[in-house]
């Protein structure tokens, strides 16, 4: 069995307008300074908690700033995201070339279904995995191991996409390739020093990295 596993955020589709206006908005009702939104990019993909305590400096408010944006994200932010052009097409090949696709973010599950369907995905996917609302399965070092533990496959059969080092960090300390996506939020030596496989630049290049490091014997008619 060959498995994709996709980071949501940054590499299936572009949230950066309702994630930065999130914490524009939680931000001013901390009555902390409000950034512009190009100067809170770094926040998008890694786990919130961790990027307010980063912005803050400290943790205090850290998890009130988390309460506060989801207090607009969960009605109107979520939305504010577009999928990245070739996304679905290759989501369709892989698919139709008998590669179990799955979506492992450190956004909520909850919410995370919700731009899945709300973008006409969801029937790409075996499952959609996020973290708990409380924090938990946030680290994807976490999420991956929680996902091996349900689903039981083989990590050598299976690959983890993502734009940001905590995919490829996530993947690696759970025995799995990683495939660092250059159209997201991370660097490529962000992604290089967390010890990411390789790079794609474009989506219709995924086709092959994910079949050649997966040990995949399946091929598609098409490629993108």
């Amino acid at each position: 069995m060959t498995i994709a596993l996709f980071d949501l955020d940054g590499t299936l589709t572009d949230p950066k307008t309702g994630i930065t206006r999130c914490i524009q908005y939680a931000l001013e009702k901390l009555g902390r300074p409000v950034p512009h939104a190009d100067e809170l990019t770094w926040m998008i993909g890694p786990p919130l908690v961790a990027g307010f305590t980063k912005l803050f400096g400290a943790p205090d408010d850290a998890m009130e700033a988390v309460r506060l944006y989801r207090e607009r994200f969960s009605d109107v932010g979520l939305f504010e995201n577009e999928v990245y052009p070739g996304i679905p097409a290759v989501l369709e090949i892989l698919q139709d070339a008998g590669v179990r696709l799955f979506v492992a973010t450190s956004k909520p599950h909850v919410f995370a279904r919700r731009i899945i369907e709300h973008f006409g995905l969801s029937h790409f996917f075996h499952e959609v995995y996020g973290s708990e609302l409380d924090n938990r399965n946030a680290d994807k070092r976490d999420l991956i191991r929680h996902i091996l533990d349900e689903e039981r496959f083989d990590p050598l059969r299976a690959v983890m996409i993502g734009d940001r080092e905590h995919d490829a960090i996530g993947a690696r300390a759970n025995g799995i390739a990683g495939i660092g996506v250059t159209w997201g939020y991370g660097s490529r030596q962000e992604l290089l020093d967390a010890g990411v496989t390789c790079f794609v630049d474009r989506p219709g290049e995924l086709i092959d990295p994910i079949l050649t490091l997966t040990g995949s014997t399946l091929r598609p008619a098409t490629t993108a």
